[in-house]
């Protein structure tokens, strides 16, 4: 599972857009609340799944700055994911689905009153203003991630 949040934390570095400060992009697409706003898809031969799935969906990819474990989904010229090689086998955990939400902590919160966990260290900011993200694990144990075109304020410092 530490495997598993840390690939998820890559992925999200990746959502943020390239790990290139100097060349800021503009916020993910407003895809509206409810609707699916970005995805991984793992595999564990980056060439062969960006091979398989070019060809099925016409995909292109980009490479991801800093790594060549990665690569950005491209589709009618719009990044929509991130194709990733996994730590280890392929199992039911490995990809995630980032669904948009208007509020990030009120959804954290309405997911554990349903039952749902959400993964320590979550939520957070992303970099350069693009939003927060936070995980959830459903009560059946599926995790999905959540996103909110909108950071989260500062952290209130304490009064002396």
């Amino acid at each position: 599972m530490r495997n598993t949040i840390l690939a998820l934390i890559i992925g999200f570095a990746f959502f943020a857009g390239e790990l290139d400060a100097a060349t800021p992009k503009a916020l993910p697409a407003d895809v509206g609340s409810g609707r699916v706003a970005w995805f991984d898809i793992t595999t564990i031969d980056l060439a062969r799944s960006k091979d398989f799935y070019g060809k099925l969906f016409d995909w292109r990819f980009t490479p991801v700055q800093g790594t060549d474990q990665a690569a950005e989904i491209v589709a009618g010229g719009k990044a929509i994911g991130t194709l990733r090689v996994a730590e280890g086998a392929i199992n039911a955990f490995n990809g995630v689905v980032y669904i948009q939400v208007a509020d990030i902590r009120a959804s954290c919160k309405k997911a554990t009153a349903l039952g749902g966990t959400i993964v320590a260290g979550f939520p957070f900011n992303l970099p350069d203003g693009k939003g927060a993200i936070a995980v959830v694990v459903d009560p059946a144990g599926h995790p999905v991630g959540m996103y909110s075109r909108t950071p989260l304020p500062p952290a209130a410092s304490p009064s002396k």
